[in-house]
């Protein structure tokens, strides 16, 4: 008979594309999951991985044992879910992603409330690209995630995946104190023209969306620097190298040489949380969206 553990490791391979990706996304060691794998070769007397240059690449067979491996996973999270449901309590592993900024100024609010309320709930953080994370649920990597869209481009959810709006995040213009514009208090789209931008990498949301916001103005936007984490953004702007667009979860407060401004329309990301329909009567679902919809006003109002 097959592990199943085994099973979840070369699952996890075939989803995130690597032997250390699978590691981060399951919480265990690189050499854990070699190890689980070079022992399901063993059960099964095939070779699932070949090297493909640094890095390793799934054979035939081991791609046709992943995508039963997904059932089988399937199967047994359907038999969590009853048990759970019949106990009526929020409990047992809950793996959850979310995108960096959400990462700092929501989640630890969200889960140290869940495992006061329920201790029975082993509830596990990842971050990741909310452009990821639908996918990543909707394979059964993650059991929730927490992601956000933009209004002018909405995240799509496939079939077989659910979600309800935890709340919006405004976001600002940040300049530099000696900015021309930075003694106001707002400005419109079409009053940015000419400027540096400071943003997020190609393919991200933020950086879609700064992208076709401008363009819709007739601007093509000048972007110089560009940077994941927004605490870095930030300091750049304080530096004096260009302007950013900054959403305010997360974001903590700024230095004295940064000055926010409100773009007007005041653009808004609105965060979502997003499960497998098949997970939906999961007592730990339930609550964790519950709390995070509870909590957000008050984390929304603090940002």
């Amino acid at each position: 008979m097959l592990d199943l553990g085994r099973l979840r490791a070369l699952h996890a391979v075939s989803v995130h594309g690597s032997v250390g990706a699978a590691a981060t996304a399951l919480g265990y060691t690189p050499s854990a999951v070699s190890q689980q794998i070079a022992k399901l070769e063993r059960e099964t007397r095939t070779t699932l991985l070949e090297r493909s240059g640094r890095g390793v690449r799934l054979t035939d067979d081991a791609r046709r044992l992943a995508a039963t491996a997904q059932q089988v996973l399937a199967l047994m999270e359907e038999a969590e879910v009853r048990l759970e449901e019949r106990r009526g309590l929020p409990a047992g592993l809950l793996s959850i992603g979310c995108f960096p900024s959400a990462a700092r100024g929501l989640m630890p609010r969200v889960l140290a409330d869940l495992a006061v309320r329920h201790p029975g709930l082993d509830a596990r953080l990842t971050e990741v690209d909310p452009h990821l994370s639908v996918d990543l649920v909707a394979r059964g990597v993650l059991d929730l995630a927490v992601a956000h869209d933009w209004d002018i481009a909405p995240l799509p959810a496939p079939p077989g995946v659910e979600q309800a709006v935890i709340g919006d995040d405004g976001c600002d213009i940040l300049v530099h104190r000696d900015h021309p514009l930075a003694a106001r208090r707002s400005v419109r789209r079409e009053e940015l023209a000419d400027e540096r931008w400071i943003s997020q990498p190609p393919g991200t949301v933020c950086h879609d969306w700064l992208e076709r916001t401008l363009r819709s103005t007739g601007v093509e936007p000048l972007i110089v620097h560009q940077a994941e984490e927004n605490h870095t953004q930030v300091a750049l702007v304080a530096a004096g190298l260009g302007i950013a667009l900054v959403p305010r979860l997360g974001r903590g407060g700024l230095p004295p040489e940064v000055a926010p401004l409100r773009l007007d329309p005041a653009p808004t990301r609105r965060l979502h949380a997003l499960w497998r329909t098949g997970a939906a009567r999961r007592p730990a679902i339930r609550e964790t969206v519950r709390t995070l919809q509870e909590l957000w006003p008050s984390i929304a109002s603090a940002a």
